[in-house]
């Protein structure tokens, strides 16, 4: 995973920031012109949108893996979250200035390899990891934060992963289904448009 610091996390959360809001006003992607090099290497990454300040969640779109440079998938995954996530309506320009923005840099995903299904309850941390679960044409992601936030133990969070991938919740059983981890690096606004901190998970 990419070595960030705070400010690159700064960075990156005002970058989705402003390309959402140059999108909405203008529908226009926004083109930075001072990108350090470090963002320019690809790595994947979602932007999560919530309502301030009952922390509803507004739209949540990514890249689990690196496709494009760091830089230019958080603006990608940034205006789809706010425009394109089929579970919710398109963000107003409006509501931005009562939505918090975070920016999730993944590792590259790592398929875990088990013996018996039983075994993933070791493999995996909460507060660590997020999934990847692949079967066929079925494919669904939950990032770090989730089960930390819905307070789910492992077997939890896997049968969550499998109902995300619209399949049965106990389909990780199935002997050809590929479950990968990652982890991440959080950055989140502590307000709309307020100071950017990194968001550290409760591990369990």
């Amino acid at each position: 995973m990419l070595e960030l610091n705070i400010k690159d996390g700064e960075y990156l959360v005002k970058l989705a920031r402003t390309s959402i809001e140059k999108y909405l006003k203008e529908r226009k992607i926004y083109k930075p012109k001072d990108v350090s090099e470090k963002l320019k290497q690809k790595a994947g990454v979602f932007v999560t949108l919530e309502t301030y300040p009952d922390k509803n969640l507004r739209g949540c779109i990514g890249y689990v893996d690196a496709i494009f440079p760091l830089y230019e998938a958080t603006i990608k995954a940034a205006i789809a979250a706010a425009t394109e996530d089929p579970r919710f309506p398109s963000v107003t320009i409006e509501e931005m200035d009562r939505i918090i923005v975070e920016v999730t840099v993944l590792s590259p995903k790592e398929l875990i390899k088990v013996k018996s299904p039983k075994d993933y309850l070791k493999e995996i941390e909460i507060g660590k990891h997020g999934l990847v679960l692949e079967y066929g044409f079925f494919k669904g992601v939950l990032l770090p934060q989730v089960p930390v936030e819905y307070n789910w133990n492992v077997e939890e969070f896997l049968s969550h992963l499998c109902l995300k991938a619209g399949l049965p919740p106990d389909c990780w059983f199935e002997k050809n289904v590929k479950i990968f981890r990652f982890e991440s690096k959080i950055f989140a606004e502590e307000k709309p448009r307020g100071n950017v901190v990194e968001r550290f998970l409760k591990k369990c």
